[in-house]
């Protein structure tokens, strides 16, 4: 069947009735807030049973799989665009934090490339660039998975985008449930001290509506008059324009260069930060809304998974199950020690609850982490979320480069030094703090056989206690 403007239409609406029956999926069915799954899962879930490449009863188009590489350049486009939060009080303990976030991103793209290189490729004859995938559907999850399967696509390897979107469902699947699994361990064996039932969550974490007016929120300020434009209309439009634009630059550039391709989501970044560079310092910044960009790349997270779910092909899923597999186990096994044991030696305070965050962080989504911290620390006493505010800052460029340029480093036959440059720079991040925590603490104590020395207060807790 042609593909035609109201292909797309029908598409939207199918998309669109998914995400409805997956809202009320997770409103009404105890099963499903237990898992956390979210509406846009449990939609994608639900495109592909019922979609061509399954039961085959929703008349997708064939464009399906290629929504998810549009929507991630509008994704990139806001990220750029959107204000981050500032670095005062960036102290020791949020230092500590952030290389503790940055290790566990970037040991997952080594360890994952090393694998497949040693492991995969050799036994299984999978791809250079498979070992991307562990990171790419895990800590990245399914804006990164889109991303680098667009990328990989245009290098001639077309199973990438299935298999990644593959990748960050498991990774999801294995934050909720593992998740869950954890704060049940951690309450028995007395880690955290602010243990909460899932009968305690919020309730709209659990059913994922918000029921009370007072809870609800804008999404966004107007800042023009509908009677020139709608508010929504003209931030839409810049979105819009710098994607665009990205887009025309991608194709400028394979026009000049054949053997070229730079992926269409890494240039929306960089419009996005020169838009944002010329015009931030004018008043014409003023009329472009924060609040309404980051509604517009929640906005298109949320199709894009679905999209990317319901477009994954079984059959090319079935051909790497094995290699999968192993390569989900070494994910599995490596989230297992950074929680059992690299956590507890980094933080001093609340190592529990910035360790099962970061878990499900690390396993697919800040919202599953977000989640699972919830169960652990309802009352949010930990501050945990205030210091991975911070602690993200200095990430936030590496996970962008990660994305931008891994499947570039695979493509042009430098996976061995993004696999052992990447897992050196993960260990050293991890290994850091710890390192200057025992040191801190060595340097406390003083010098063995040396003068005690009394502090003040020390002494008022000795005076207290007689």
């Amino acid at each position: 069947m042609e593909y035609t403007p109201w292909s797309l239409l029908s598409d939207a609406g199918l998309i669109a009735a998914l995400l409805v029956v997956g809202t009320l999926a997770r409103a009404h069915l105890r099963v499903v807030q237990r898992l956390m799954l979210p509406a846009s899962v449990l939609a994608g879930f639900l495109g592909l049973l019922l979609g061509p490449n399954a039961l085959d009863l929703l008349p997708f188009s064939d464009q399906l799989g290629t929504y998810s590489s549009v929507l991630i350049v509008i994704v990139f486009a806001c990220l750029a665009m959107t204000d981050g939060a500032g670095i005062r009080n960036f102290g020791k303990v949020i230092g500590a934090f952030s290389l503790y976030s940055i290790g566990m991103y970037v040991i997952q793209v080594g360890l994952g490339v090393l694998f497949a290189l040693l492991v995969l490729g050799p036994v299984w004859g999978t791809p250079a660039g498979f070992g991307v995938l562990l990171f790419g559907g895990w800590a990245g999850g399914f804006g990164s998975a889109a991303a680098m399967g667009a990328a990989f696509e245009d290098s001639g390897w077309h199973e990438a985008s299935s298999l990644g979107f593959t990748s960050a469902t498991v990774g999801t699947l294995v934050g909720i449930v593992g998740g869950v699994i954890i704060n049940n361990w951690a309450a028995r064996r007395g880690h955290c001290r602010r243990v909460g039932r899932f009968a305690d969550l919020p309730e709209e974490l659990r059913s994922g509506l918000l029921k009370d007016p007072d809870e609800r929120t804008p999404t966004g300020t107007a800042t023009t008059s509908p009677a020139s434009i709608e508010p929504f209309a003209l931030q839409l439009c810049v979105v819009s324009a710098v994607a665009a634009a990205a887009y025309g630059i991608s194709e400028g550039v394979t026009g000049l260069f054949p053997s070229l391709t730079v992926p269409v989501f890494a240039l929306a970044f960089v419009v996005g930060l020169l838009v944002r560079m010329l015009v931030g310092r004018t008043p014409a910044w003023g009329y472009v809304d924060s609040r309404t960009l980051k509604s517009v790349s929640g906005g298109a997270t949320d199709v894009l998974i679905v999209c990317g779910i319901a477009s994954i092909v079984p059959s090319v899923v079935g051909d790497y199950w094995v290699p999968l597999a192993a390569l989900f186990a070494l994910g599995l096994a490596l989230c297992l020690v950074l929680f059992l044991v690299v956590a507890p030696a980094t933080f001093r305070e609340d190592w529990f609850e910035k360790a099962v965050f970061t878990w499900g962080w690390a396993t697919g989504a800040v919202a599953t982490g977000i989640a699972l911290l919830r169960m652990t620390d309802p009352k949010m006493e930990s501050r945990t979320l205030e210091e991975f505010g911070l602690a993200y800052l200095p990430l936030a460029p590496i996970e962008t480069a990660s994305v931008t340029f891994a499947p570039v480093m695979v493509t042009a036959g430098a996976a061995w030094a993004l696999g052992a440059g990447w897992t050196v720079a993960g260990l050293i991040a991890l290994g850091l703090p710890i390192l200057l925590g025992r040191r801190a603490r060595g340097q406390a104590q003083g010098p063995p056989g040396g003068p005690v020395r009394r502090t003040a207060v020390s002494t008022t807790s000795t005076t207290e206690g007689k």
